[in-house]
């Protein structure tokens, strides 16, 4: 499902992702010109690309800076990646302190040379050691059945 706001186009849900997938995933202009905002596209080795607007993904944060509405560099088992935005979202437990494992839905605004995303929803995951073990596991298995 598709959802539309503010002249976005965003995928509905979000789409489990690692850092090493979106570094990975071609921007191409948009088709209403250069107004238009970039698209990101996943591509799939026989089966057609998939477009990447919104994004579910999990680390653990390394850095915290105030700057651009709080901003922060997280990193899974695949590479690093900044989330920025994070004072205007909801996040139920403190988490935006280093060390923590995190789970973040964003926006996706750039995929090279590092994947940065704007926040709309983050959520401290620490106190499950399950839930860091299963996500690499949990999101490639997810890729081998998107459509």
């Amino acid at each position: 499902m598709e959802v539309s706001a503010s002249g976005f186009r965003f995928r509905s849900p979000p789409l489990k992702m690692l850092a090493g997938m979106l570094k990975g995933c071609s921007c191409r202009a948009s088709a209403e010109g250069a107004a238009g905002p970039p698209s990101f596209w996943l591509d799939r080795v026989g089966r057609g690309a998939v477009e990447v607007t919104v994004v579910w993904m999990q680390g653990t944060v390394l850095e915290v800076r105030p700057e651009r509405g709080t901003t922060v560099r997280l990193q899974d088992d695949t590479g690093l990646y900044t989330v920025s935005g994070l004072d205007t979202v909801p996040q139920g437990t403190p988490c935006v302190i280093p060390g923590k494992y995190v789970m973040v839905m964003g926006i996706v605004q750039s995929c090279s040379p590092e994947p940065v995303l704007r926040a709309v929803k983050m959520t401290d995951l620490t106190c499950n050691p399950l839930h860091k073990r299963m996500w690499e596991l949990e999101v490639k298995d997810l890729h081998n059945y998107v459509p």
